[in-house]
């Protein structure tokens, strides 16, 4: 696992001022905007995402250089590796996305609680 692609629609997406937004920004490269199939909800000051068929979500895909070594960093940001208290917020998962390129797989963070109670993003677009 080398290199890998993420998949990111919250507060990783470039346009979101957050320490771990800019981390990413330095250490991984672009590639390009991207959809996923699912839902968004309003958690916080971050979104949730919950794969599914019933919406598409806004994102941007990001090339891993040293993709264990970063997912690692990651995982410990969304607080989804063991050491952390049950039940996650998040769990990492591989998903299918579309941009520009066509279908292909990526990582991404699924809110992994349950969402009733939290506002939907209609839009699909936390930044907009």
């Amino acid at each position: 696992m080398s290199q890998a692609l993420l998949f990111v629609y919250g507060s990783l997406r470039p346009g979101f001022d957050g320490e771990m937004a800019r981390w990413l920004a330095s250490v991984a490269r672009f590639e390009c905007a991207a959809l996923a199939s699912g839902v968004l909800y309003r958690v916080d000051y971050y979104p949730g995402f919950v794969p599914g068929p019933d919406g598409i979500v806004t994102g941007e895909l990001f090339r891993l250089p040293n993709a264990e070594a970063m997912l690692s960093v990651l995982d410990e940001h969304e607080e989804c590796t063991a050491h952390f208290p049950q039940p996650h917020e998040f769990r990492r998962e591989r998903i299918k996305v579309r941009s520009a390129a066509g279908l292909t797989d990526a990582w991404t963070y699924v809110f992994a609680r349950d969402v009733t109670g939290l506002e939907r993003i209609a839009s699909g677009d936390f930044l907009a």
